[in-house]
């Protein structure tokens, strides 16, 4: 049973509503998958100590900004979870990145390498229209110089905060991008203008303000390593699924 507000709520009225939701099948994969991370990491040797539980609840609280011992009690109380309860869940995340170092550490370059085109990263603005006709148009006024390419994102793109930006779509990894449209912008010039290309929302106009080669920065090499360990995990939680079932 839990409270909330002097309300009570039945940890069976919880994992109904939670069936209700569809959610159930998702949290009990969480935890078996929370399962495998123990017993893996308990094989491997490894283990959490209480200063390594301390820096990563500093962290935590630098970055909520909970200065003070009484700002996080209110900041855990308005969690409904208690210091210890907290502590365990800061303990299961620091053995997930553990065990995702030792399973995986010497394997991040090599997939660097074997995917580096997939790291190379493109800054890039876009205007889309709801007609095929006007983005026509408006690639003609932007080819004869009649109006700039972020003049009309500004005055004619359906994305309210893209014509704030003037049409600036953001910087993004070749493997964030779909595939077709991944062909199309890394095979274009640095100001060209692409399109019309039909898109969810109408008609798009694309142009590329900068291309990065790929390297293998710290936040890259973090994805990896979570990416492999992701793989890793959701593999281990098919098999135990699996085996389990069999007769």
């Amino acid at each position: 049973m839990v409270e909330l507000s002097g309300i009570s709520i039945e940890s069976e009225e919880i994992v109904e509503y939670l069936k209700q939701e569809l959610y159930l099948k998702e949290i009990c994969h969480k935890l078996l998958c929370q399962r495998i991370i123990q017993r893996v990491a308990q094989e491997q040797g490894i283990t959490i100590t209480p200063e390594e539980i301390q820096a990563e609840a500093d962290r935590q609280r630098y970055q909520r900004r909970l200065e003070s011992a009484e700002a996080t009690l209110a900041w855990l109380e308005d969690q409904m979870i208690t210091v210890e309860e907290w502590e365990m869940g800061i303990r299961r995340y620091l053995l997930a990145q553990k065990l995702a170092e030792a399973l995986f550490e010497q394997e991040v370059e090599k997939y660097f390498v074997e995917h580096r085109l997939d790291f190379e990263q493109v800054s890039f603005y876009k205007i889309t229209v709801p007609y095929e006709q006007l983005a026509q148009e408006l690639l003609y006024q932007i080819e004869e110089d009649e109006i700039s390419f972020y003049e009309a994102a500004h005055l004619y793109d359906v994305d309210e905060q893209r014509r704030l930006y003037c049409g600036y779509e953001g910087q993004f990894y070749r493997w964030k991008l779909k595939p077709e449209l991944a062909a199309l912008i890394f095979g274009a010039r640095l100001g060209e203008v692409i399109g019309p290309c039909k898109s969810e929302q109408g008609y798009d106009l694309l142009l590329v303000e900068e291309f990065t080669m790929a390297e293998l920065t710290e936040e890259i090499r973090k994805d990896i390593l979570n990416n492999l360990f992701q793989e890793w995990l959701n593999s281990e939680l098919n098999y135990l699924l699996h085996h389990s079932s069999s007769p």
